[in-house]
């Protein structure tokens, strides 16, 4: 079978012209009140009757005519009869004549006769019960709220267009709407396609290659947040029947269908013949990075987009091209634009010729100043744009920027706010409690050697080393602590490890850590020492090892590695053992330095980790 390839790639205005062709309008429907919040009017709605219907008493205290009420003072109070007493959601049964009050309660009906009312605060009561003293004039219309004074009838109550907000039900209530005209939302078919994905919840085979979908859940949430109604199908195998026909029930069903995926050459070619049978193939491949394998067409009389599979290009395609298009279809404004002006931290290079959508994060250095730095894994790295604060868009023409150079961020929401505190280096837990302790802090598990070569390029404010590693950079060390290192086991230890010549000596499965990583040097360095002793070369011994080229990235992989099976023996720390009931192996202490940015020292949030780790320290202690 012929793979389908990216015919001649659109620019990113073509793209939104052919989504803006597409019609993703869902009609219109009645809601409730009780679903009205965040929906967009479709047609105007009139009050019909007066808000307040009645003329009510604004405060507790007494109605009247204001007439009787001139010239009276603390000095000289007037003195009026009082002939009875009216409580909110009661219709009054007296009628006021001249010199003769009534007292009255806070939204009571005016009784006939009165035109003001006096608050009790300014008044006494008689000894004989019968008598109030007011002590001040009032003149007509004082402290009463008037029928129609808050909405008159036939007034203009709400327009079309009007999204709904709380304030607004509480007017639709007050003019007793219980429900109310909006533009339905669009429905949102998403299907994930591949054999490898399994939702969220469910066992993994990561033997099998199995991963979670991340893309079903991140879209649906994107597709409500813009407005419209996610409906997730199952997920679409690379099986030709089994995707035509989840793809065809989703645009039966649905205003719009979004796929994601679907880079393999069956996948691709089951996807053009379903478009083409059904529909219309508008766009194939957009000169953007991320997000090239961009499919954009018809299905029917449903709408089809296909996103790309990674997790990044999906969701920067989606928030880029087709929320906008959701939200104007479900008559949603466009969310308030942020955007934040910063000077880019390191110098980045760019030579593919497309439109680039580049995930940032910001930083303030030590005199406030937001700093701007690429945050990019790779497209199928699920955590760039949880360590992403925005997007700086960098046009085709463009193939380096400079460091210091000016841009523009564009925030992904407008409450987004640089971290108190970035951190990046080595995966530490007691590192991990101390950021616990901080407000609003980030840090990036990058290992130490990447960590330190960070530092010295002045974007963090703090990195993170372990090990014996030697650095020649600029830095102030806040502090340091030891942590006990060696060989992590089967609990019981049934292999009867006693150390690291058995990793050499013997037929055993052994799981390293990443060069980056801090543990991966003090391994380094003990191997050498042996080597020494042995009067034999270091990669001899390295070479002895079987699994010493597997490199794990987080401190507590090679220990999962062990309990599942798959490892006899894996690098790692006492602590970890002893939280995963694991037998340990000590080969010794290596320290963990807090390195700080010279130039950062004085900010809150250095202050505040200096504290953080003070305050684990006496814990520990």
């Amino acid at each position: 079978m012929n793979r389908k390839e990216f015919r001649d790639l659109a620019s990113p205005a073509a793209a939104r012209e052919a989504i803006d062709s597409l019609s993703l309008e869902g009609g219109i429907e009645r809601v409730s009140l009780e679903e009205a919040r965040g929906r967009v009017l479709v047609a105007r709605l009139d009050a019909e009757l007066d808000v307040p219907g009645f003329d009510r008493a604004s405060l507790d205290g007494y109605a009247l005519r204001a007439r009787d009420t001139f010239g009276a003072d603390e000095a000289d109070p007037a003195r009026l009869d009082l002939v009875g007493e009216v409580h909110a959601g009661e219709e009054p049964d007296v009628s006021l004549e001249e010199g003769q009050a009534v007292e009255i309660s806070t939204g009571a009906v005016m009784p006939d006769g009165a035109d003001a009312m006096v608050p009790v605060e300014r008044t006494d009561t008689a000894s004989d019960g019968e008598t109030v003293l007011i002590r001040t004039s009032v003149a007509p219309g004082d402290n009463v709220m008037f029928a129609g004074a808050d909405v008159a009838a036939g007034e203009r109550a709400l327009g079309p267009g009007t999204q709904i907000t709380p304030r607004d039900i509480g007017l639709l209530s007050a003019l007793g709407i219980d429900e109310v005209p909006v533009r339905a939302k669009p429905r949102v078919g998403i299907v994930s396609t591949g054999d490898e994905l399994v939702r969220p919840g469910d066992e993994l085979e990561s033997a099998r290659g199995e991963i979670y979908d991340v893309n079903s859940y991140t879209i649906a949430a994107g597709v409500e947040d813009a407005g419209g109604e996610a409906v997730l199908y199952p997920h679409a195998g690379d099986e030709a029947e089994e995707m035509e026909e989840i793809l065809r029930t989703a645009a039966d069903e649905c205003d719009l269908v979004l796929s994601s995926g679907s880079t393999s050459a069956s996948a691709v070619d089951v996807i053009y013949r379903v478009i083409e049978e059904q529909g219309e193939l508008l766009l194939h491949g957009v000169s953007v990075k991320p997000g090239k394998p961009m499919l954009i067409g018809r299905l029917d009389s449903s709408a089809y987009v296909g996103l790309p599979g990674y997790p990044v290009s999906a969701m920067m395609v989606f928030r880029t091209f087709v929320a906008p298009a959701i939200r104007e279809a479900a008559g949603k404004p466009e969310p308030a634009s942020a955007t934040v002006s910063g000077r880019l931290a390191r110098q980045e290079r760019y030579e593919e010729g497309r439109h680039r959508l580049m995930p940032v994060g910001l930083v303030e250095n030590g005199e406030g100043e937001t700093l701007v730095y690429p945050v990019d894994k790779g497209s199928g790295a699920t955590t760039s744009l949880a360590d992403a604060d925005g997007v700086v868009e960098v046009g085709p023409e463009t193939d380096y920027l400079e460091e210091g150079e000016p841009v523009t961020v564009t925030l992904f929401s407008p409450d987004v706010r640089p971290p108190t505190l970035f951190g990046v280096g080595e995966d530490d837990p007691t590192f991990s409690r101390v950021l616990d302790g901080l407000e609003r802090p980030r840090y990036l598990s990058v290992g130490s050697r990447p960590g330190l070569r960070r530092l010295r390029e002045g974007v963090p404010d703090v990195a993170v080393a372990a090990g014996p590693l030697e650095y020649d950079l600029e830095a102030t060390e806040l502090c340091r602590w030891e942590r006990e290192w060696g060989l992590v086991v089967r609990a019981g230890n049934p292999d009867e490890l006693e150390g690291l010549a058995d990793l050499i000596d013997r037929d055993l499965r052994f799981v390293n850590r990443t060069t980056d990583s801090g543990l991966r040097s003090s391994l380094g360095a003990a191997i050498a020492d042996l080597a020494e002793e042995r009067g034999t070369e270091r990669h001899d011994l390295v070479d002895a090892i079987d699994g010493f080229d597997l490199g794990l990235r987080a401190h507590e992989s090679p220990a999962r590695k062990v309990i599942a099976g798959d490892a006899d023996a894996g690098l790692g720390l006492r602590e970890t053992a002893e939280r995963l009931d694991l037998g340990f192996i000590s080969l010794g202490e290596q320290p963990v330095r807090v390195l700080a940015n010279p130039d950062r020292i004085e900010k809150e949030g250095v202050k505040e980790l200096e504290r953080a780790i003070s305050d684990v320290s006496s814990a520990q202690r």
